[in-house]
């Protein structure tokens, strides 16, 4: 069973979101009000999966928090949560070593699936937040919004089981995604998709 340690200095947004989590039948949730609580708890006896920390409370310094966080317990996985974050702080804690980036605007059912997400191993960032990119290669060009985000899941191995707690969709409709762009790309596999994308630069 994962232990989550959510760190949130407004009562009410630390306690709906742990009472939520801590409704799912593998999830074990406690919480803290700020950095220091947090550090304290991370030290104690209880052995935390993930630790979610709110950008703005008591103790974290902008992104400093955060950063002593991942360099002092490396064996949990971070991730950074806001409500006012610019894309440049998101990407900035990506860089600095984050699992995750939680916007406060995210459904309780899309927070469970990144969360979720994030203890398999991968990274979760919106895609909203994602780097300027170049222009899209005409190969491209004729996958969907959604075909583009399956895409960049795909380059990065994730399974369609995954890829459908990520974006929040039936993992049917990553199948067909899939399949669409597997067609589109004219290619036969997803390993080839994601050795074009890559070759492109796509992502």
């Amino acid at each position: 069973m994962p232990n989550i340690l959510v760190a949130d200095d407004h009562d009410l947004v630390r306690d709906t979101i742990a009472a939520y989590l801590g409704q799912q039948d593998d999830f074990h949730v406690e919480t803290a009000d700020d950095l220091a609580e947090a550090r304290a708890l991370l030290e104690g006896v209880v052995p935390f999966d993930l630790v979610i920390l709110d950008y703005n409370m008591p103790g974290m310094d902008g992104l400093e928090g955060m950063e002593s966080v991942i360099k002092g317990y490396p064996h949990i996985k971070v991730v950074l949560m806001s409500g006012v974050a610019k894309p440049d702080v998101a990407r900035e804690a990506m860089t600095r070593g984050a699992n995750g980036f939680l916007p406060k605007s995210a459904t309780a059912k899309s927070m469970v699936n990144a969360i979720r997400f994030v203890l398999a191993g991968e990274q979760y960032f919106p895609f909203d937040l994602a780097e300027a990119k170049p222009e899209t290669p005409e190969s491209f060009k004729g996958l969907s919004s959604r075909e583009m985000e399956t895409l960049e899941f795909l380059c990065r191995g994730a399974s369609n089981k995954e890829i459908a707690r990520a974006l929040d969709l039936a993992e049917v409709t990553i199948k067909l995604h899939v399949k669409n762009i597997l067609a589109k790309l004219g290619v036969s596999n997803r390993t080839q998709a994601a050795l074009l994308a890559k070759e492109q630069n796509l992502f």
